[in-house]
C-alpha cells in the first residue's frame, strides 16, 4: 500500500512538471470559474429567506422562511402553464433542431469542392455571432404583415396575417429560429469528429465495393455515436430552460398563454418584481430538476448504449 502511494505521487509529480507550461494556461480560467461561478453559490441561502437587499446573509434580522417560496411557485396559478410552455418549446426545438448539425456535418464532409464547403460553413457559422436583439428583430420584420414570409406563403396560396400575435404560432417560430441561428456553430463538434476517423477506413471500404452512403452509415456514423449521445444527454439536461433571452425579445402580451416560460416568469417576478429569494428559489428548483434529467439520461444512456459522462 505504501509502495503504491508513493508511485501515484512520483507520477503525479511528473505529470505536473511535465506540463507545468499547460497548467500555468488553465490557472486564470479556473480562477476565474471559482470566483464568479463557485463563490457566487454561496447566494443560495436566501431562497430559504424573505432576503432584503442591504441585510447580511446570516446574522441578526434574517427572517428564515424554509421552503415557503418553493410551496408558492408550485402553488402558483401560472406554473402549470409555464412548465407547460417550457417543456412544449425545448421538446419541440430538440425534434426539429438536433438532428440537423448532423445531417449538415454529414453533407459537408461529403461535399469534394474545398472552397464551396469552406464558404457554406463560414455563411452557417455568422447567425451564430449575431447579436439576439438583431435576430429577433429580423424575425419579428420577417414575419410582420408586410414581411417577406408573408409575401412569400401569399405568392404560394396561403393566406396568412398577424403571426406574431398568434399563440399557436410561436412554438414554431421559436424552434425555428433557435435552429437557424445554432446549427453551423453546433456542427463544428461533428465535424471535427468526423475529420479525426482514419481516411484508411474508407479506403477499405471502397475496395470492398461500397459506395458513397454505405460508408456514411457503416464508418461516419458509427464514430459519432458517442458524440450524438453525450450531446443527446445534455440536451435533455437542458429541457428545462428555454431560451428566455430570445423569448422576450419576441414575444407580446398576446402571446403569453404559450410563449411565457420558467425564464421569463422569474425574470418578471424576480427582478422586476423585486422578489429575490422567490426568484432564486425558482432557479434552484429548475438546477435541482435539470441536474436529475441529466443524471437520468446519463445513467439510461450507460446502462443501454455503453456511453455516459461519467
Amino acid at each position: 500500500m505504501l509502495i503504491r502511494k508513493k508511485t501515484i505521487k512520483m507520477t503525479t509529480k511528473k505529470n505536473v512538471k511535465d506540463n507545468i507550461e499547460l497548467y500555468i494556461m488553465l490557472a486564470p480560467v479556473l480562477v476565474l470559474i471559482f470566483i464568479f461561478s463557485y463563490i457566487p453559490l454561496f447566494g443560495i441561502v436566501i431562497a430559504f429567506q424573505e432576503y432584503i437587499p442591504g441585510l447580511p446573509f446570516f446574522g441578526e434580522g434574517v427572517n428564515w422562511v424554509g421552503i415557503k417560496h418553493f410551496k408558492a411557485f408550485i402553488d402558483s396559478f401560472y406554473f402549470i402553464r409555464i412548465l407547460k410552455n417550457t417543456l412544449v418549446l425545448n421538446l419541440l426545438n430538440l425534434v426539429m433542431g438536433f438532428w440537423v448539425p448532423i445531417f449538415f456535418a454529414l453533407l459537408l464532409n461529403e461535399m469534394r469542392t474545398v472552397k464551396l464547403r469552406k464558404f457554406i460553413q463560414t455563411v452557417s457559422y455568422m447567425p451564430y455571432f449575431i447579436s439576439a436583439v438583431v435576430v429577433a428583430g429580423m424575425v419579428l420584420s420577417f414575419i410582420s404583415d408586410d414581411g417577406i414570409v408573408i409575401k412569400l406563403t401569399s405568392i404560394l396560396g396561403f393566406s396568412l396575417r398577424s403571426v406574431n400575435t398568434k399563440a399557436e404560432a410561436f412554438p414554431f417560430i421559436y424552434a425555428i429560429t433557435n435552429v437557424w441561428k445554432n446549427f453551423g456553430w453546433s456542427s463544428i463538434l461533428y465535424l471535427s469528429t468526423i475529420s479525426s476517423i482514419d481516411p484508411t477506413l474508407y479506403e477499405v471500404a471502397e475496395i470492398d465495393g461500397a459506395h458513397r452512403l454505405q460508408k456514411v452509415w457503416y464508418i461516419t456514423i458509427p464514430f459519432m455515436v458517442p458524440l450524438i449521445i453525450i450531446q443527446l444527454i445534455f440536451a435533455i439536461g437542458s429541457i428545462l430552460h428555454a431560451n428566455a433571452e430570445m423569448i422576450l425579445l419576441l414575444y407580446n402580451p398576446s402571446i403569453y398563454s404559450s410563449a411565457d416560460v420558467i425564464g421569463t416568469y422569474v425574470y418578471r417576478e424576480g427582478l422586476l418584481g423585486v422578489r429575490y429569494s422567490y426568484g432564486t428559489a425558482v432557479g434552484l428548483l429548475l438546477s435541482v430538476m435539470s441536474f436529475t434529467l441529466v443524471y437520468t439520461a446519463n445513467r439510461t444512456s450507460r446502462k443501454f448504449a455503453d456511453f455516459s459522462l461519467w
